[in-house]
């Protein structure tokens, strides 16, 4: 049996070895023929005594051998005395034991299931059991043939057996009917199904191409794909028509008609902004238009700075040993005297300096100060930097599970505000416009806030070009510093970093200080050259261990993508060894001692402190951990102390780290940068993407590629434009 070979297997399920209930993931043997077979994959509800026929792939566990990976599973119930005893024997059936099994069999033989779902109260018959009891025996099967028949129809129509238990979680017993009557339900976020999969099943099942659900439906895709995937915040309106019509393949004016019903319902905004008729997702235009409100108001707020301010900075300056320059001195007086400020600058301009000031300032003044910024590395930088604690603002606003929407949501708003008299946030080009406006609506009415970051560097991922729109608004009291300080300009990272930004292509021939160009034309060269980087020449030469050594590339496919960089960087850097745990997953192998990312927020994964009590909940995208261990299904991540399990079913929140895109990189800094520069997509080859994987080093940037593609970077100054309204709502004011 080979690992890509497709199979069908069919037999009873003997027992059931690991069940996650969230999301259905299951581990059991199955007989076939005599002979058990480890079957994996979502499967929800299953239970010992049914008859599965499994269709999927071979694959080979370290540890355990052969077993197959169920891609679609059809179910069916047990039918002879012998398989109903062992289903309900099993405990399938909340409430059925082995005793009361075998009566219900001795009572009503091979019906004993129909009478179950269809007839419970003739379960009043069996000595010791009463009628509520039956009720509620008949409603626990009721509900598990309900998630029986949402997975046949899945597996009908070719869809992921994992929205089985999402969507028995979001809408319980009414799953499938409500799936058959509006399937492009299945294309909101948390089943993030295909629009054309969920498109082919509705017509499939009778809705018409010019249903007003399916318009309707495309109008709110293309709407939500656009915003999410492309940073908007809004959408032009004849461009969402003209995209949606050629998505439905229908003509505009059938779409304009179900714009106007959509607008009239709330399920979208509408409204004149930054001189276009701008259609939004309510959420986005809520957030848009509460940032606007909030940052004006504070912006209008003028504080009575502290008495004797400049005695206070000559002392900031006697502590931390340093004389600010006119640029710095007047950041630090702004933060005395504004509710919000922002701090901006290039590398080597003394952002950092004039944080600590502040923070020195705020403590001064008896304020307590939260530092935060939008990532785990990013947040654990700036706590070392300052010397105190400091955390992503996710984990500052606090998480919780809203009973309404099954959905976990901040905890922290203007109901139950930040106790924080101050809040300082780093990163802030990282930050979207939906997280800026969690932490303004968790801010106190006198709350100072101090946005710190480079607008020069890579947009957020999320909607809106927040931290640039503040900017260029010149709504919020700014201080921007331009000086490079003579220490900070030795360093060719800096100098160079500031020459990219002015379009400036570095002397890539000069391999001095920090920043160096190793010349390779062709993908098997780059790689080979940075894994002997990785390997040999920095740990040795320049004393530089492997793990302190961040491997980027703008693209993660083609012949020196990440996918490319992680497979040789894992081979060299950490071999498969006898004893050494691993697991295949996808196209993967995680190994212990592999460098991996978390690449989504996932608010649920528990986290205990190494060696401590501490515990708590949440890992998000971009958290950087190393595999500590892989032990039967389990694979334990240690995210810079928080230890993680990760069981099968969560393999696909993990992806290796040797090597990282450009934009993962984003809010962190590492000791030695290495960037392959040789090929990819003129939409990631750009000024931006090379600036802001330089000024991710901090002690050396090696770039290992063609010198005529870093300069066709520098010359590519095209920034994809976002469609957002926050700089026109600040300036209008």
């Amino acid at each position: 049996m080979t690992e890509q070979e497709l199979e069908l297997l069919e037999g009873s399920v003997s027992t059931v070895i690991f069940q996650n209930e969230e999301n259905g993931y299951a581990i059991l043997k199955l007989d076939v023929r005599g002979e058990e077979v480890t079957v994996v994959g979502p499967m929800a509800g299953v239970a010992p005594g049914e008859y599965l026929s499994v269709r999927g792939r071979w694959t080979r566990h370290p540890t355990y051998g052969p077993q197959m990976k169920a891609e679609a599973v059809e179910r069916r119930l047990p039918q002879s005395m012998k398989e109903i005893f062992h289903y309900l024997s099993s405990g399938a059936v909340k409430g059925v034991g082995k005793t009361t099994a075998r009566l219900i069999i001795e009572a009503f033989g091979e019906d004993s299931l129909t009478v179950i779902e269809e007839d419970p109260e003739q379960l009043v018959k069996i000595k010791g059991i009463t009628r509520k009891r039956a009720r509620q025996i008949g409603e626990v099967f009721r509900q598990q043939m309900g998630a029986r028949r949402l997975m046949e129809f899945l597996t009908e129509h070719q869809l992921p057996l994992e929205l089985t238990a999402l969507l028995r979680r979001a809408y319980g017993d009414v799953a499938l009917e409500v799936v058959k009557a509006n399937p492009y339900l299945l294309v909101n976020e948390e089943f993030e199904v295909e629009f054309s999969r969920a498109d082919a099943l509705a017509l499939s099942l009778g809705v018409g191409r010019e249903d007003p659900l399916r318009l309707e439906a495309g109008l709110l895709f293309e709407l939500a794909h656009n915003n999410y995937n492309n940073g908007h915040t809004f959408l032009p309106r004849r461009k969402l028509v003209e995209a949606t019509s050629t998505l439905l393949e229908v003509s505009g004016e059938l779409l304009e008609e179900c714009m106007e019903a959509l607008v009239r319902r709330g399920e979208a905004e509408c409204e004149q902004v930054a001189g276009q008729e701008a259609v939004y997702l309510p959420a986005l235009h809520e957030a848009e238009v509460c940032i606007a409100q909030r940052v004006l108001e504070m912006s209008r707020a003028e504080l009575l700075p502290p008495q004797g301010l400049d005695k206070l900075i000559r002392r900031i300056e006697q502590e931390q040993h340093i004389s600010y320059a006119p640029q710095q001195r007047a950041a630090v007086e702004l933060a005395a005297g504004r509710q919000v400020m922002l701090l901006t600058g290039g590398p080597g301009t003394g952002k950092t300096t004039c944080l600590r000031g502040v923070l020195a300032l705020f403590e001064m003044m008896g304020l307590e100060t939260a530092l935060a910024a939008p990532t785990g590395r990013a947040a654990k930088r700036l706590g070392e930097l300052c010397s105190t604690d400091a955390s992503t603002i996710h984990r500052l606003l606090e998480t919780g599970f809203d009973p309404r929407t099954g959905r976990l949501v901040f905890t922290r708003n203007s109901y139950d505000p930040l106790k924080a008299d101050a809040v300082i946030v780093d990163e802030t080009s990282m930050v979207d416009v939906p997280l800026m406006a969690a932490l303004l609506d968790a801010l106190r009415d006198d709350c100072r806030l101090v946005l710190v970051g480079d607008p020069d560097q890579l947009p957020s991922v999320g909607p809106g070009t927040l931290f640039a729109d503040l900017i260029r608004s010149r709504a919020v009291p700014t201080v921007r510093l331009t000086e490079i300080f003579r220490q900070a300009a030795q360093s060719a990272i800096i100098r160079s970093a500031h020459l990219i930004n002015r379009g400036e292509v570095p002397d890539l021939r000069r391999s001095e200080g920090d920043f160096f160009c190793l010349v390779r034309r062709e993908p098997e060269e780059v790689l080979d050259t940075i894994v002997d980087l990785c390997r040999r020449r920095l740990p040795e030469r320049m004393g530089i261990p492997a793990d302190q050594i961040q491997v980027l590339s703008p693209t993660r496919r083609r012949g020196t993508g990440t996918r490319a960089l992680n497979q040789v960087l894992q081979t060299a850097l950490n071999p498969p060894l006898e004893g050494k745990g691993e697991r295949r997953f996808g196209d993967w192998v995680f190994r212990a001692g592999d460098r991996v990312m978390q690449v989504r927020n996932n608010y649920d994964i528990l986290w205990r402190e190494e060696g401590g009590t501490d515990s708590g909940m949440g890992m998000f995208n971009g958290d950087i951990g190393v595999i500590r261990s892989v032990e039967r299904e389990v694979i334990t991540v240690d995210f810079d102390g928080k230890v993680v399990e990760y069981s099968p079913d969560m393999l696909g929140e993990l992806e290796p780290a040797f090597a990282v895109t450009v934009h993962k990189a984003q809010g962190s800094e590492y000791r030695a940068v290495i960037l392959a520069a040789l090929d990819g997509g003129a939409m990631l080859m750009t000024r931006g993407v090379l600036y802001t994987a330089v000024t991710r080093a901090r002690e050396l940037f090696i770039v290992v590629g063609d010198p005529a593609a870093v300069a066709g970077m520098v010359h590519n100054n095209r920034q994809t434009r976002r469609y957002s309204g926050l700089r026109a709502r600040l300036a209008e004011e």
